[in-house]
């Protein structure tokens, strides 16, 4: 590479008990049987009906799939996102690379959330070991082992350690399935060269997550529902350290949209919940969609009776359902979101809501309560 590049390896990294948090998970966390805020008549009967859906759709065992943005976890919705795939209701969660971040720390820590403006002024945000060290190592072992980006994490949350092979096991490994399963080769290798560099020793790394209880991937895993991570390079504070290594990320990544694709596959009479997500949901959604689309047709079929329900904060008068797109001169046509699913086929609607009040909601509906 011509370019110059940045040297993470000069950073000067502090450990993340050290760092300030604005959120608790013990203190801040939402429980699932709190009330939620009053909602609107129109907002209600959404929800009425979106629960309606979902009883239908697993009833015919189809997937319920839940997408949405990192606030959902700092919100402290974990326990209701977790009563929601134990229960049943949702057989698919998806997030991006902050919300991962967020439900381990909890996890870990029991605290999470930085004061951006402050820390970036200081050279701090988002420069913490653990964090760094410990989710990165995750994804260089869950690459080697096949697993997703959710999924390496999760595993690690709920054993409360990582499995570091024998560097002879790994060269033995890479040398055997070089032909026939070279990314997982290759990944092997990725391995062999992280413990030589961070000097690691072969056996259980044993990573205490005293909170583990509140971690919605951890649970994810425990119970063997997809929890899947849609990460962007360089969006999250991850990236910062040295142990960050950009194979491992597109491995494990790549085995969630293929994870999350599959999902999408099998949405005919299933629902599809977006909330707070205005990009990496509606955008792996669309792609995903249309590789279902090209496989159904080539049997002679087609996915058109989906549910689809986004949920977020910005206020729309716009009935999407009833009204179809927009004009151009309507503020309404520029929430990409919305835009993005109306033209992914099936039925959507639009609800706006704060996610902790749409999910207690939800829940209690789904609950009978």
């Amino acid at each position: 590479m011509p370019y110059p590049k940045f040297d993470r390896n000069k950073l000067e990294i502090k450990r993340l008990s050290d760092r300030e948090n604005k959120v608790y998970i013990e203190r801040d966390h939402v429980p699932v049987d709190r009330l939620p805020r009053a909602l609107t008549q129109s907002g209600l009967k959404l929800i009425d009906k979106t629960v309606s859906r979902i009883r239908k759709a697993r009833e015919k065992n189809r997937p319920v799939m839940l997408a949405f943005g990192a606030h959902t976890i700092k919100n402290g919705l974990g326990p209701t996102l977790i009563a929601l795939i134990t229960e049943g209701w949702v057989t698919h969660l998806a997030t991006n690379g902050a919300g991962i971040i967020h439900d381990w720390e909890f996890a870990y820590q029991g605290a999470s959330s930085e004061d951006v403006r402050e820390n970036v002024n200081r050279g701090q945000f988002g420069i913490w070991d653990d964090t760094g060290f410990y989710i990165n190592l995750a994804l260089v072992v869950g690459a080697y082992e096949g697993l997703g980006y959710g999924e390496s994490v999760g595993k690690m949350v709920h054993l409360e350690g990582l499995d570091i092979p024998e560097l002879s096991m790994l060269y033995d490994f890479a040398r055997e399935n070089m032909t026939n399963d070279p990314g997982r080769a290759a990944a092997a290798i990725d391995l062999a060269g992280v413990i030589n560099h961070f000097t690691l020793s072969p056996g259980f790394m044993e990573i205490p997550h005293p909170y583990k209880d509140y971690s919605v991937q951890g649970s994810a895993y425990k119970i063997s529902i997809p929890f899947t991570g849609h990460p962007m390079f360089g969006h999250d504070i991850i990236y910062t350290h040295p142990m960050n290594h950009g194979a491992s990320i597109g491995r494990t990544a790549e085995n969630d949209f293929l994870s999350y694709a599959h999902s999408v596959s099998n949405l005919e009479n299933g629902v599809y919940m977006s909330v707070g997500s205005a990009v990496m949901s509606p955008m792996i959604f669309e792609k995903s969609l249309s590789m279902a689309q090209n496989m159904e047709i080539q049997r002679g079929s087609h996915i058109n009776n989906h549910y689809i329900l986004v949920v977020d904060l910005a206020e729309a008068e716009w009935d999407w359902n009833k009204n179809g797109e927009p004009p151009v001169n309507n503020p309404a046509y520029y929430l990409r979101y919305c835009k993005t699913f109306h033209r992914m086929g099936g039925e959507m609607h639009y609800l706006t809501a704060d996610n902790r009040d749409f999910l207690l909601a939800l829940h209690r509906g789904l609950k009978g309560s």
